[in-house]
């Protein structure tokens, strides 16, 4: 299956040429959006209408560039997906100050003519004939536990100012996420592969967010998954933001295949991923993600909850198939427990 009237710009800077540089994972968001969408398992868009401008691919006219095809090859009946991860600024003071996103080629002497202003990325989202578009930004980012101490340079401040996330939600169909408040960071948590909000949206993509009657994910559902998900994970810290003018329709953003092979992808059929990779997708944060390894009847103190969630559940699943992790968790409770949250999972469904 695919979403064929699928389009996405996804842009990622994490290293600029004149300015503060971001961590790592700012790149490992773009691709890893990218390659979800992408993927036939996740949100079947097809693989020609997916663009991926990285660091030096993303300068002030690549990503002009990149918007004028999209506003060139997109139909009224298209959803367009437009991602940017990397530096959001804010320029001037007081009633005159407007947002940007800061390109990979942004110059500190001349920052109002290198950055993507407000007012012309809101032209170039209407110059969209598509019906359904989503913008979202995940930036303003902070590296381990505290606040990223970039260097945008003279007139820039860090931040993207919500009357301007509401002005590029202007028009018919037009809705953007934004990863936090204007007075907080994006987080990226120490030894993570993807920002907070990052994480939270690929979960929500690779089948954590409601699936409709129709087999899709929607917008309103997409968002209010990432915005629960993204408080859990940091209380008090972080809270995306939610944008719209003239929207009527809860629009499908893609496909809900939730892990789910294609019948049509030819060749042998791939083998099955083992469950600590698959829990290490849906629950990143660990066994303590969602309380899963709680609900599934385990007991946390009987595990090395220590490094990155991945390495958290290699660890765990090697307990479990041990006899350990708690007297009430099995394989099967904690298949059942991820089941809850992911029901039309199939890798997880022939697990069982």
């Amino acid at each position: 299956m695919k979403f064929e009237h699928g389009r996405a710009l996804v842009i990622g800077v994490a290293n600029y040429e004149d300015v503060g540089t971001l961590p790592e994972a700012v790149l490992n968001d773009a691709r890893d959006i990218a390659e979800t969408l992408q993927a036939p398992a996740y949100c079947g868009y097809p693989v020609q209408n997916v663009t991926v401008l990285i660091d030096k691919q993303a300068t002030l006219e690549g990503i002009r560039k990149a918007l004028a095809d999209l506003a060139s090859a997109a139909a009224a009946d298209d959803t367009v997906a437009i991602f940017f991860s990397g530096h959001g600024a804010r320029l001037g003071k007081g009633e005159d100050a407007t947002s940007a996103l800061v390109p990979y080629d942004c110059k500190r002497a001349n920052p109002k003519g290198t950055t993507l202003g407000e007012a012309e990325l809101s032209l170039a989202i209407a110059a969209l004939q598509a019906q359904r578009v989503v913008v979202i930004i995940d930036a303003c980012h902070a590296g381990g536990a505290a606040s990223l101490k970039s260097d945008l340079g003279n007139g820039l401040d860090k931040g993207f100012h919500e009357k301007s996330l509401q002005e590029l939600a202007s028009g018919t169909g037009r809705v953007v996420f934004a990863s936090s408040r204007s007075t907080e960071t994006s987080l990226v948590l120490k030894s993570e592969r993807n920002s907070v909000f990052t994480t939270a949206m690929l979960s929500g993509l690779k089948g954590a967010a409601p699936a409709s009657a129709g087999g899709t994910i929607n917008v309103f559902d997409l968002f209010n998954y990432i915005s629960e998900t993204v408080r859990q994970a940091v209380p008090g810290r972080q809270h995306p933001i939610f944008k719209a003018s003239q929207l009527e329709d809860n629009f499908p953003v893609a496909l809900a295949m939730g892990g789910a092979k294609s019948a049509n992808s030819g060749g042998d059929a791939p083998r099955q991923r083992d469950l600590e990779g698959i829990l290490a997708d849906l629950f990143p944060m660990g066994p303590t993600d969602q309380d899963i390894w709680l609900r599934a009847g385990g007991d946390l103190s009987r595990l090395k909850v220590a490094g990155n969630g991945r390495s958290q559940w290699f660890s765990a699943i090697r307990v479990l198939a041990q006899g350990g992790g708690g007297a009430g968790i099995s394989r099967v409770s904690l298949i059942e427990a991820a089941l809850e949250e992911f029901p039309n999972h199939r890798e997880l469904q022939a697990l069982l």
